[in-house]
């Protein structure tokens, strides 16, 4: 077997070797994400090698299946080897690879592939695709879901989700390597990202939701008007300067007017798009490429299989619910090209009763951060630090600005957190909150201290969504917060006057000094102030271990030096 002509990435060895795992394990069909930039086609160039059986590489657009063409020839250091099944041109039998537009793949193709090859590997570029009927028929007719199939389908995405809300386990069976963007952008492999948040005044409201997205025809008419189009422009116009910009839009139309809008402020704009003639369309992309057009407005074509390093700016004009949309387009930006810093990233945020996915969103922070040109792994790891030092610290729904958030948890004290009125009225215990998590009561029963938490179950039915654990053991679920106060208080009282006394928020305990045992535990608590009394220590390491964000922090510390 030659070797590669390319050095793998550590990681890309690592999907490889995940891939030959699980095959070996009884997995036939596999799943790879890995962001866009990540080299997804230098991994399965690589199992193509390593594979002794013909190999099929189906793609979805014809310009994805001559790049994948040209690109396994160089991997494999045989353009040869390369066959095309596209239209008017037919594989040659004999060929090791076989690259094919999954829309050619008929009935009567599919059957003459199968008697002029037997694949052994079948490689799916942007695999979220396959749920659709259509790319469904033609796996079947492949032979991937029989059981007798000795082949290996694969997969390759950098989004396992799908607008329409049908999920990949419809045809892959497991998820076999999978990594963040935010590891390979702290490893240099991937550009960093810098956000702006750009607020319109384009109401939503009143667009329908589709499957999984908005209506395109509503959105367009909601959003492609002449004041948000004149935003936009002006603000890659001043945010953007000389940056290489893709502007993603939602109709034809909608990017033929922001493209005017744009050149109206003097920055050299061209459209591209699905009706676009295929000769036109490679005209405006080489002169994007070669640096006469600055802005590109696009309609789809440019969410997957473009590639061009130079691009430094996304700018998000087409609103958009669907998380894997969303990472398409943004992945067009992080590439790695000589001069490139960084990439920018424009959301265009109007008005919506949705959520609405944004850069922040998509990274795991406030969906309504205004990051304000500052790069997102830098806000992440502040964000992580502010629910490790402040447990307990809930944001309200709002814009806002990191500064803002860190004077926020400067300033926030656990303790002040209200308790439900409901539970007031029904209860005389010293219940604590723990905001949106849930409650915790904490009383004496003989010589030791019991504690009752009532914690949201979150993912669990909504029917039984209260669960009451007592020391750490779950004894009952409640549909209703109330009725698992209710059911609590009943039990303290069962334990008699002394436990009932106990639970009060006069109980004398709760005024005693901190036990050294509490105390120690307490340290681990950075930026909290001292504790006074017995109760307080005891509240604060209990928002700590079980307020919102315990879960994080309790990996955070795991996974500390």
């Amino acid at each position: 077997m030659p070797a590669p002509r390319f050095q793998l990435r550590d990681y890309q060895q690592q999907a490889v070797a995940a891939v030959l795992h699980a095959r070996r394990r009884g997995v036939r069909r596999q799943v790879l994400c890995l962001p866009t930039g990540a080299g997804k086609t230098v991994i399965f160039s690589e199992l193509a090698r390593l594979a002794r059986r013909p190999v099929l590489v189906l793609a979805h657009r014809a310009e994805l299946v001559q790049q994948a063409r040209e690109k396994l020839g160089r991997a494999l250091d045989d353009d040869q080897s390369v066959t095309i099944e596209q239209a008017s041109a037919q594989a040659e039998p004999g060929a090791r690879v076989v690259a094919a537009s999954i829309r050619s793949l008929s009935p009567t193709r599919l059957a003459r592939l199968r008697a002029d090859f037997d694949f052994g590997l079948i490689v799916y570029d942007e695999c979220h695709h396959a749920p659709a009927e259509d790319n469904l028929r033609v796996l079947r007719e492949l032979g991937a879901f029989d059981e007798d199939w000795t082949g290996t389908l694969v997969g390759v995405t950098a989004t396992t989700g799908r607008g329409d809300g049908r999920g990949l386990e419809e045809v892959f069976e497991e998820l076999v390597f999978h990594v963040e963007i935010g590891t390979l952008i702290d490893r240099g492999f991937l550009a960093p990202l810098r956000g702006y948040r750009i607020s319109t005044a384009a109401d939503l409201r009143a667009v329908s939701a589709g499957q999984g997205d908005f209506v395109v025809d509503e959105l367009a008419e909601a959003v492609d008007i002449q004041e948000r189009n004149a935003l936009v422009a002006r603000s890659v116009q001043e945010l953007a300067r000389d940056r290489r910009t893709l502007v993603f839009c939602v109709t034809v139309a909608h990017a033929t007017n922001l493209a005017k809008a744009l050149r109206s402020l003097g920055v050299a704009a061209g459209v591209v798009h699905g009706k676009l003639h295929r000769e036109d369309r490679a005209a405006v992309l080489q002169a994007f490429r070669d640096g006469r057009l600055q802005a590109l407005t696009n309609v789809g074509v440019l969410t997957e299989g473009f590639d061009d390093p130079g691009v430094s700016c996304i700018a998000m004009a087409r609103p958009t619910r669907s998380e894997g949309l969303y990472a398409q387009c943004i992945g067009r930006g992080t590439r790695l090209a000589p001069g490139k810093t960084d990439c920018l990233i424009l959301d265009f945020v109007d008005l919506s009763d949705l959520t609405l996915q944004t850069l922040p969103g998509l990274s795991g922070l406030p969906r309504d951060l205004d990051l304000r040109g500052g790069e997102v792994r830098e806000a992440q790891r502040a964000w992580a630090q502010l629910q490790f030092d402040f447990p307990g610290f809930e944001l309200e729904a709002g814009e806002i600005t990191l500064g803002e958030i860190q004077r926020r948890a400067a300033a926030f004290d656990p303790l002040t957190l209200a308790i439900d009125p409901e539970v007031l009225a029904i209860s005389p215990h010293a219940w604590q909150s723990l905001g949106s998590r849930g409650l915790a009561l904490h009383y004496r029963r003989r010589r030791s201290l019991n504690e009752v938490l009532v914690l949201d179950g979150g993912g669990r039915k909504r029917s039984k969504r209260w669960r009451v654990t007592v020391d750490g053991v779950e004894k009952a679920r409640f549909s209703r917060i109330e009725d698992a106060v209710e059911a609590v208080d009943y039990e303290v009282r069962k334990a008699g006057r002394r436990a009932e006394q106990s639970a009060l928020p006069s109980a004398d305990w709760r005024a005693e000094p901190v036990p050294p045992e509490l105390a120690r535990a307490l340290l681990g608590l950075s930026r909290r102030r001292p504790a006074d009394s017995h109760g307080e220590a005891l509240a604060l390491l209990t928002h700590a271990r079980h307020g919102p964000g315990a879960a994080r922090r309790a990996r955070l510390r795991s996974e500390a030096p």
